[in-house]
């Protein structure tokens, strides 16, 4: 059994560099992407969802959800890091590097309390995937998938950690100990290949 690590469909905000809101909706291109995804996965053996409750998640799950007729559970846990007034403005306007390491953005979440926040995501993860019968998919956001796989899975050579996590991308990660990583960043159903991993996956 796996746990199909997923990033969420492209928004307009992710077009126009836009630190986005809660609210934010895909893109066309996105719902395209997300119907893409289901279709990889449909076949795949996914017995449970897990899903930031964030409104583009939630989208880039509503078509896997039909197609495999399963709920999907929301979790606050997984949503992206939270850059308090930084929301809604673009990145060119903001005039600095809000991603820096001692960064802490005016009502928002600093990088340890973010990261505090995916080692809990990370067991209800790995709880919901030792109750899970078969795959268990969890669809969130970039830098959640950043600081999960960087903190809490193996990923050994010719893989390495994306700088940057495509939309819809897959990442399997073995649901036992190491939580060793199968497949990153791949974004096959969307005819591109990024750093898919050579052994292992399955999806």
């Amino acid at each position: 059994m796996a746990i199909l690590l997923i990033r969420h469909g492209e928004t307009v905000g992710n077009k126009s560099r836009t630190v986005q809101v809660p609210t934010t909706e895909l893109s066309p291109d996105g719902e395209q992407q997300a119907l893409r995804l289901a279709d990889r996965i449909k076949d795949v053996g996914v017995s449970h969802i897990l899903c930031s409750d964030y409104k583009r998640t939630q989208q880039t799950a509503g078509p896997m959800v039909e197609m495999l007729g399963h709920q999907c559970e929301l979790s606050s846990l997984l949503r992206e890091r939270n850059f308090g007034d930084l929301r809604g403005r673009q990145y060119d306007d903001i005039g600095e590097d809000f991603f820096a390491p001692d960064y802490v953005p005016r009502n928002g979440e600093s990088w340890e309390q973010f990261d505090s926040r995916v080692a809990m995501a990370w067991k209800l993860i790995i709880q919901r995937a030792k109750e899970t019968s078969g795959d268990l998919a969890v669809i969130t956001h970039g830098l959640f998938c950043l600081r999960l796989v960087s903190n809490h899975t193996q990923i050994e050579k010719p893989l390495s950690v994306p700088t940057h996590w495509s939309n819809t991308s897959v990442t399997e990660i073995e649901s036992e100990f190491p939580y060793k990583v199968n497949i990153v960043n791949c974004c096959e159903h969307l005819d591109q290949r990024v750093n898919v991993g050579v052994s292992g996956g399955r999806v």
